[in-house]
């Protein structure tokens, strides 16, 4: 089967949830001062960092999907499960927001992005396990810290949520700061695989 649909399908699934997440951005009524826009400080700080966390799985989702020699039941079923924890991003951004990172709605974002790390490597794996495990690709994959640390640092968040919702969002703003630079361990795998092929 061809790869190429998991990525188009994906492709527009995350698009969609991006539109969700600024659609639910409600402009003020009859309030046309800088000041005014105070009160939605609190939403466009958590629709920020939520479009981070979709452009980062997005970016790498590229990488891993390119990565796949083609689609298999696994993989698509695995590129779902994925898709189902990020398509809650968009209500679990909106609630967060809308009440000013209280602690419940904290948590919950946190949990979300816990399970969608999970998924990712869930995917990974898939990917890997189609490669075979003395790939390249799995050989630089295996020494996965980044991959290590984001659900660790999750885990931790969670609880953190109901000490303090700044302490966990600020925890959420880290995970997003380590996985800013683009994860090039694939691409890198991939060329030292063609090049010791040809």
């Amino acid at each position: 089967m061809n790869k190429s649909r998991i990525e188009a399908f994906s492709d527009g699934v995350l698009a969609i949830v991006i539109t969700i997440m600024v659609l639910e951005m409600k402009v003020p009524a009859h309030a046309s001062e800088f000041g005014d826009l105070r009160p939605l400080l609190p939403v466009f700080s958590s629709y920020v960092l939520s479009f981070i966390y979709l452009g980062i799985y997005w970016n790498n989702h590229h990488h891993l999907i390119h990565a796949t020699r083609h689609s298999s039941a696994g993989i698509m079923w695995a590129n779902l499960h994925l898709l189902f924890w990020l398509s809650l991003i968009p209500f679990v951004t909106g609630w967060m927001g809308e009440n000013a990172f209280a602690a419940a709605p904290t948590a919950l974002y946190g949990f979300v992005l816990l399970m969608s790390a999970l998924a990712y490597w869930l995917l990974q794996h898939a990917v890997l396990n189609q490669r075979g495990g003395d790939s390249v690709l799995a050989m630089t994959l295996g020494r996965d810290l980044k991959g290590k640390l984001s659900p660790l640092f999750y885990v931790l968040a969670i609880p953190a949520a109901f000490l303090s919702p700044w302490l966990a969002g600020s925890i959420y703003v880290l995970v997003a700061i380590l996985w800013l630079v683009p994860d090039r361990r694939i691409e890198r795998a991939l060329a030292k695989e063609a090049t010791a092929k040809g």
